[in-house]
């Protein structure tokens, strides 16, 4: 029988979205931007709480403001407006959508305007790592209509806000790692070798979601002979067989929040150079673990493992950084790479991913979520074995 951990409770209480507010006003104020608004469904669900699987459709664009000084402001279609009427959100305004000849932007245009103006600058997402998500004509229009106020990239400001979590929001994260870290832990159980790639992902999945995953949107499973030649696509219809390495990532979420993390098994058995580098990776997932602390900056920690996998014989890495942020997104800022000057602070959500091609076209990579603690970084998954489990 399926086991089931105790969820946090759904959603947010309004002190823990005013406190948001309060942080991004802050912010606003120091990065000198009278507001930033966002458009995607990340970004306004942070700031207001507001879900719907309505994101699947691109046809309407949604707006929420956040200004320097006052109130959150909802920039809506009609049709999601008694929703949002359920959030802390008291200041909602609508307009007919979809209506492709004005589909908002004068209504953006006047809201907008009326923000307190002293810096003349507007913050939207034009930063990496978010979107904007509404027509660029649109956004062109929109600025088109504001001559007198500055639309800049307010993604600096966004992911200041965001980067650090609440208590409340690493309760989430934990638990959808717990959840995630179950159903591998079960997986040998429920899969056999002469199973394909396709069918492992459809059992797992199913068992994710039945121990309290909402959805599981991210599971790339890639399986080989002592190896696997990438990890970003799959699955495929190729059988396990004796000898080979199956691969599985997962982005598992509950309640908006992502978890993030690979495990690694032994179909049958598996030669001993993948052996000696699965023992290697582990190592360095270990080393990257105790090296991120606060007050370290991430290519600190880069560098710790990567200096691990080089002396282990790494002859390659193309995922390009050895882990990164986590949250509402399955990737955030910062990532560990060469380069990325970012101090660790405690409140952080981090994988620590090391991974290495060991032998051309072979290759293996771990990876842990961890949250950044004053004492250092404490894991959210339950930690993979050091040898791979072998499914039968």
């Amino acid at each position: 029988m399926t086991a089931m951990r105790k969820p946090p409770q759904r959603g947010f209480c309004p002190s823990e979205f005013a406190l948001r507010l309060q942080k991004m006003q802050s912010i606003l104020q120091a990065e000198q931007l009278d507001a930033v608004f966002v458009t995607s469904p990340s970004n306004i669900r942070y700031f207001t709480g507001f879900d719907s699987q309505f994101w699947e459709s691109p046809t309407r664009p949604w707006f929420v403001v956040v200004p320097r000084e006052g109130s959150i402001i909802a920039v809506i279609p009609e049709i999601g407006a008694p929703e949002m009427a359920r959030t802390w959100v008291d200041d909602i305004r609508t307009w007919p959508s979809p209506c492709p000849e004005d589909d908002g932007v004068s209504l953006m245009a006047a809201t907008l305007s009326a923000v307190p103006r002293r810096f003349g600058r507007i913050g939207a997402e034009m930063g990496r790592e978010m979107a904007l998500r509404m027509p660029v004509a649109d956004f062109l229009a929109l600025r088109g209509r504001m001559p007198e106020t500055e639309i800049v990239d307010g993604t600096p400001a966004l992911w200041r806000a965001r980067m650090i979590k609440t208590e409340a929001e690493v309760a989430h994260i934990r638990f959808i790692c717990e959840v995630a870290s179950d159903a591998y832990i079960g997986l040998p159980d429920l899969v056999a070798i002469g199973d394909t790639e396709r069918t492992v992902v459809k059992r797992l999945r199913a068992d994710m979601c039945a121990r309290g995953a909402d959805n599981v949107p991210f599971m790339p499973a890639i399986s080989g002979p002592g190896g696997v030649p990438q990890i970003v696509c799959g699955p495929q219809d190729r059988v396990l067989t004796h000898g080979d390495v199956l691969f599985i990532d997962t982005g598992a979420t509950y309640d908006g929040y992502f978890c993030d993390f690979d495990r690694v098994y032994a179909v049958g058995a598996i030669d001993d150079a993948a052996r000696r580098a699965n023992e290697a990776i582990w190592e360095a997932t270990e080393l990257g673990i105790r090296a991120a602390r606060p007050g370290v900056t991430m290519e600190s920690v880069w560098k710790v493992m990567a200096q691990a996998l080089q002396d282990a014989g790494s002859i390659g890495n193309n995922v390009g950084r050895l882990g990164h942020g986590l949250g509402m997104q399955l990737t955030e800022p910062p990532s560990f790479r060469a380069g990325d000057e970012t101090i660790i602070q405690p409140g952080m959500v981090l994988t620590i991913e090391p991974g290495m091609e060991y032998a051309p076209g072979k290759m293996i990579v771990h990876e842990e979520d961890i949250v950044i603690m004053d004492d250092g970084a404490h894991l959210l998954t339950i930690r993979a074995p050091k040898e791979m489990p072998v499914i039968s």
